[in-house]
């Protein structure tokens, strides 16, 4: 797996996990202000010992309580996860697709379909093309083998490496944010997928750096996430909005997050063995869907916990918080640029 993921992100290598896990020592030294004791952890932990690296979490609409996941590098399947208990109640497997290379995200549709977006780029933006694959929720829970679509992805202004894939639960668009410490983009895919030639993903929006995205149940918010924090924006017209600070745990593989069905909390995941599964609830916070289909975004509390869009965020932890938080991360991207390049990659797809 090592020479598979040499570049695609940092924490790979023992000296990037180690900066994530310095970063969370001092933010949980830093005492009760900082964003880890802001979550409500009444997840759940994946007890399957062949998900050891989680790397998307999305919703069943299906099966209420049930979330699916899957590995990065791994053959095409995902894993049905009993949201009470952890286990797992079903292993799908994709027939008609080729061999993945990075799958990084999973998102449910309004159509009754899951998306799997094999979209990293080991190579930190160096192919062509990447993957969507789609197939049908199963009505049963149970270990089975379905067929899936395959659709080939392209971005507009070149390759990118990305975690996050989103499908609208109102429109079925599915949307793309890259990754990059510099700030990524997001992108739109057509307003229909084509499994014949290549589907076109323009760039419509600058986000930060991403590891995973949801959109809300009812469509009015997206949350993006990223090793060490999350925002949450206002979505109106197929466009993102104003932002806000969303309540985040400090994990050591900050991979996932999804809402729940109801929308009333987000839930976090980890990679890793045993990964543990947090959930926040949302109430009160930038990742609370719109009272009404306005989607405008709440306004800032009394107390100053919000913010202006791109402004800088206040409340939820002293200036001494956000500057270990700054801490970590610096030492995370400055042990990223020191590495050198690495290679590989999966064989194409079908």
């Amino acid at each position: 797996m090592a020479s598979l993921r040499a570049s695609a992100r940092a924490p790979r290598t023992p000296s990037g996990r180690a900066a994530v896990a310095l970063a969370a020592a001092l933010l949980v030294a830093a005492g009760p202000a900082g964003p880890a004791a802001a979550a409500d952890d009444d997840g759940f932990t994946l007890t399957d010992p062949r998900i050891t690296e989680s790397s998307g979490l999305a919703a069943s609409r299906a099966h209420p309580g049930v979330y699916w996941t899957h590995n990065d590098q791994d053959e095409p399947r995902v894993f049905a996860v009993d949201g009470r208990t952890g286990e797992t109640v079903a292993t799908v497997t994709l027939r008609g697709v080729g061999r993945p290379r990075d799958m990084e995200a999973v998102s449910v549709g309004p159509d009754g379909y899951v998306y799997v977006g094999d979209i990293g780029d080991n190579l930190n933006g160096s192919w062509d093309h990447v993957w969507i694959y789609r197939f049908r929720e199963p009505e049963r829970l149970r270990d089975t083998a379905v067929d899936a679509t395959q659709y080939t992805v392209r971005y507009e202004d070149g390759p990118r490496d990305a975690e996050a894939l989103m499908v609208h639960p109102r429109t079925g668009r599915v949307y793309v944010a890259s990754k990059n410490e510099e700030g990524g983009g997001l992108y739109e895919g057509p307003a229909k997928l084509s499994a014949k030639g290549t589907n076109v993903f323009r760039r419509i929006g600058e986000v930060p750096w991403v590891t995973d995205g949801a959109f809300s149940p009812d469509g009015t918010r997206l949350v993006l996430r990223s090793y060490f924090s999350a925002r949450g924006y206002a979505w109106k017209d197929g466009r993102l909005g104003a932002d806000d600070r969303v309540r985040a745990p400090i994990q050591g593989q900050s991979e996932s997050v999804t809402y729940t069905a109801d929308g009333s909390a987000l839930l976090f995941g980890t990679e890793g063995e045993r990964g543990r599964v947090v959930r926040v609830p949302v109430e009160g916070t930038g990742a609370a869907p719109a009272p009404d289909s306005s989607a405008r975004p709440s306004p800032p509390s009394a107390s100053g916990s919000g913010t202006a869009s791109g402004g800088e965020p206040s409340g939820g932890g002293s200036g001494y918080t956000l500057g270990l938080v700054a801490l970590g991360a610096a030492l995370l991207l400055g042990l990223r640029r020191l590495r050198g390049r690495g290679g590989g990659g999966g064989a194409p797809g079908a």
